[in-house]
Formats: C-alpha cells, sequence, structure tokens
C-alpha cells in the first residue's frame, strides 16, 4: 500500500511512503479492539470515590426510641442507613480500575484501528516538518491548507517535537503523539490520522 507525502502546504510533494500491510490491511479484530479501549478509559479513572458507610457516621449510639409498643419497627441507631444522615449501604470505595493486558493483544488493537482507518481512508502522510516557534496560528493554518479544518485529527511524530505540541494545545478537536505513546483510543478517537514520514518508520519499528 502506497500514501503521497504532503507538505505542511498541502501540496504533493511527488514522493510516496509504502504502508505495511502487516499493519494497514489486515482484517480488523473488533474484540481486541475493544479490551484496548477499555483499558485506556479504565486507567484514566482515578478511583478517589468514597461515602461513609454506617461505622464511619458521627453521632449518637443511645437507641433512639423503646423497642416494643411504638407500631413501628425497631431502630436502634440515628446512624441507620434507613435515617436520613445514616450511613450508606455498601457505597463506593476507593479502588484500583486498571487491569493487565498482553503487549500481543495491545498491538493486533492499533494495527485494527489503523486497518480501520485507512479503509475509511483516513491516513493522510506529511513530510517531516518543524515550526521555528510556538505559534497557534501556524498549526491553524496548516490544518486549513490540508483541507480540515473544524476536523478531528491526530497528528503523529515520530520524535518529540516542543513546537508543533505548543502550536497544537490551544486548538480544539487536535491531538499530538509520538509514535511511542500512540494508543487505540488516540486512533479511534479522531476523524483523520496525520503521519509525518519519521512516524511510519517508528510505527513499523513498533508494531512488526
Amino acid at each position: 500500500m502506497k500514501a503521497a507525502v504532503l507538505d505542511i502546504k498541502g501540496k504533493d510533494t511527488g514522493r510516496k511512503v509504502s504502508l505495511n500491510k502487516a499493519i494497514y490491511e489486515i482484517e480488523p479484530n473488533d474484540h481486541a479492539v475493544y479490551l484496548d479501549v477499555k483499558q485506556y478509559l479504565a486507567n484514566q479513572r482515578q478511583g478517589t470515590h468514597k461515602s461513609k458507610e454506617r461505622a464511619e457516621i458521627k453521632g449518637s449510639t443511645r437507641k433512639i426510641k423503646k423497642q416494643k409498643g411504638t407500631g413501628t419497627a425497631r431502630a436502634g441507631s440515628i446512624k441507620s442507613p434507613v435515617f436520613r444522615g445514616g450511613g450508606r449501604i455498601f457505597g463506593p470505595r476507593p479502588r484500583n480500575y486498571s487491569f493487565k493486558l498482553n503487549k500481543k493483544l495491545k498491538a493486533l488493537a492499533r494495527k485494527s484501528a489503523f486497518s480501520m482507518k485507512a479503509k475509511e481512508k483516513a491516513i493522510v502522510v506529511l513530510e517531516d516538518f518543524t515550526f521555528e516557534a510556538p505559534k497557534t496560528s501556524a498549526y491553524s493554518q496548516m490544518m486549513s491548507n490540508l483541507g480540515f479544518d473544524g476536523k478531528k485529527t491526530l497528528l503523529i511524530l515520530g520524535d518529540s517535537n516542543k513546537n508543533v505540541y505548543l502550536s497544537s494545545r490551544n486548538l480544539q478537536h487536535t491531538d499530538v503523539v509520538m509514535a511511542s505513546e500512540l494508543s487505540t483510543y488516540n486512533i479511534l478517537n479522531s476523524g483523520v490520522v496525520l503521519m509525518t514520514e519519521g512516524a511510519v518508520e517508528k510505527i513499523e519499528n513498533i508494531l512488526s
């Protein structure tokens, strides 16, 4: 599979890069994608939720009314969950939501995500570039030149580029990541995947 290389002005450079069939043209594995996205979202959860249970409520321990003869149910403590201000039954407790996935399954999920995007013709390869200084207007102009104004885009860089990252940070619907930090969620959550030439090589090294 060949892809034309564009410059930041949206023009064809005349060069083409080869996209590995083993990454961009496989039969997507939906279950692997589901598990990887589920793990990503689970890892974002802090798990610090907590409510007070009966033993943690501050209040008197005296019996609030006599056991018999009231015509109503027995009541032993004002901290009982059946009273307003009482403890919560089986309330949430702090917990860790993360879980383990095998490396091969995660790699399969990313290959599946790339194959889905390739099938939708939503993968664009750019020549390696940088900005002289962090400027949001420069990044916005690049997106406009490429025809992706207002679209949800993911730009994958081969190596860290602070100026490009800072230029994109204030824009909505834009995400910039390095190839080594890529996740299945990032790929599927974007409308268009932009990759630099350096990123294409890095991704192949990581997933092959």
